[in-house]
């Protein structure tokens, strides 16, 4: 007999590729409704009941001993108090996310503020975020460092907004933590080691950029004149319609630093861009960030040319919190010092 042909396998292997991948969807979903389900009768039966503490204790515990009995694991004390705390967390039923699992959802729930969660379930659905990408957005607080970069403390933009709604700043970060690059002992760095362990950690490293991010070189070099110029990294933004050049600085920013990326920027909006693309715009990520530097080197406007600081490490709440109020400060302090300097030169 002879052989099969290979487009023909590939076709039917296709269709059971398919097949399964739609069976996992529904067998998913399934799961999610029952959960909540399973939620929601445990919140009415105990707003039924004596409303009193061990009311709620003991129906668990008797409702989990007779569900494991008949179906399994699965159905233990902790993840019942999951399933009534995600009817709590998420009350309307045709919210829920097709694509979301139960595991996404219980760490939805963990997410106290309630802004900050529909940013993650958002980003989550649409950007398609395993459950490991999801837990590491939430652990390294992307919505309060993308608060902090923006300088505002009113909601984000809406994610799902037209590409030319977006600007630069809406994809910045502040600080970015490479803490997957499992690299303590900063001051020993060298600039090439910092560079080679974000290509070998390309997918994390894209992901902690934000959404839209495509890899296009390494160590990009410009020859003009006969001088030769070398982009650390050169990524390209589907949203944004444009390149993006990083450079990486192990120390602190200099205005040297925010002149070399303009100069890169210029080049590759002036040289290198379509009529159809957005101007190039630059990150300068640097270990540590002088704002006044940022402020009095580059020009007023929208900026493409940006900094951000980066850490080796999961920042808190507090930090965040201590580096919005420091950053504040400091803005303040300059728009003082500039409307001073208006007054002196209107007398």
């Amino acid at each position: 007999m002879s052989n099969l042909r290979q487009d023909f396998y590939h076709a039917i292997r296709a269709v059971l590729i398919e097949a399964r991948a739609y069976t996992a969807r529904a067998v998913n979903t399934a799961m999610v409704v029952a959960y909540w389900e399973i939620g929601r009768l445990l919140v009415e039966e105990e707003q039924q009941g004596q409303r009193r503490a061990e009311y709620g204790t003991q129906l668990l515990a008797l409702l989990s001993e007779r569900l494991t009995a008949e179906f399994g694991k699965g159905f233990d004390e902790r993840n019942l108090r999951y399933m009534r705390e995600f009817y709590h967390t998420f009350p309307i039923r045709n919210a829920l996310r097709s694509n979301l699992s139960w595991t996404h959802y219980r760490l939805l729930s963990k997410v106290a503020k309630p802004e900050a969660r529909a940013f993650y379930e958002e980003e989550c659905a649409t950007q398609n975020w395993s459950t490991r990408e999801l837990e590491r957005q939430i652990t390294t607080l992307t919505y309060e460092r993308l608060l902090l970069s923006r300088d505002k403390q009113g909601a984000l933009h809406d994610q799902r907004a037209a590409a030319e709604h977006y600007t630069p700043a809406d994809f910045i970060k502040d600080p970015y933590v490479l803490e997957f690059l499992g690299l303590k002992d900063v001051p020993k760095l060298t600039e090439s080691q910092l560079e080679s362990g974000l290509i070998e950690h390309l997918q994390e490293f894209m992901l902690e950029l934000g959404k839209g991010f495509s890899f296009v070189a390494r160590q990009q070099r410009l020859t003009i004149d006969g001088d030769h110029f070398y982009i650390d990294l050169v990524f390209y933004n589907r949203f944004l319609r444009c390149f993006v050049l990083v450079d990486l600085k192990l120390g602190k920013l200099t205005h040297q630093d925010l002149g070399q990326m303009q100069f890169y920027v210029n080049y590759y909006t002036r040289e290198l861009r379509q009529e159809w693309e957005s101007p190039a715009i630059g990150i300068v990520m640097c270990a540590q960030k002088n704002d006044a530097v940022v402020r009095y080197t580059l020009p007023d406007g929208e900026q493409r040319v940006l900094a951000a600081q980066y850490q080796m490490h999961l920042p808190t709440e507090e930090e965040l919190a201590a580096e919005l109020r420091r950053q504040q400060s400091a803005h303040n302090l300059l728009a003082g010092l500039s409307k001073e300097s208006e007054l002196g030169e209107e007398q």
